[in-house]
């Protein structure tokens, strides 16, 4: 089993108080023979969650590793298997980037940030540390 993100707390909490239901915590998918827990990092967790019918699967990042293009690549890369998998087996279930408000400033509201949000589908939502709520939701 990974290990649970720095803000994997902060995350649950925040959809809770959002008015979600958690369901999965880790969702375990499956391909062919290969099963992947959506968070593969020894810091990161996912959830899936339940509001009203909507389903939605979260990968939490911190963005806190020395290399700040290598957490970028880990998380987009992971994105987009969890992504096609998600779309292949549930496509009923949104997934999003839980990501803490100033890291998605530093690495998604930057030139570079903004490139890839303009030309990949990625679903964020971002939360604040301090007052463990989510802040916005951003949807493709």
């Amino acid at each position: 089993m990974p290990a649970k993100d720095l803000y994997h707390d902060i995350v649950v909490e925040s959809l809770i108080a959002d008015g979600w239901a958690i369901t999965d915590d880790p969702l375990i998918i499956g391909y062919g023979e290969k099963e992947f827990y959506v968070d593969l990092g020894a810091e990161d967790q996912t959830l899936a969650a339940e509001k009203g019918g909507q389903r939605i699967a979260v990968e939490v990042k911190s963005f806190r590793s020395r290399s700040a293009s290598q957490d970028l690549e880990k998380a987009l890369g992971q994105y987009e298997l969890y992504e096609a998998i998600l779309n292949e087996l549930d496509p009923q279930c949104t997934l999003y980037l839980a990501i803490a408000q100033t890291a998605f400033e530093e690495n998604f509201d930057d030139p570079l940030g903004r490139l890839l949000r303009s030309r990949k589908q990625l679903n964020f939502i971002v939360f604040s540390i301090q007052e463990r709520k989510i802040l916005k939701w951003i949807k493709s």
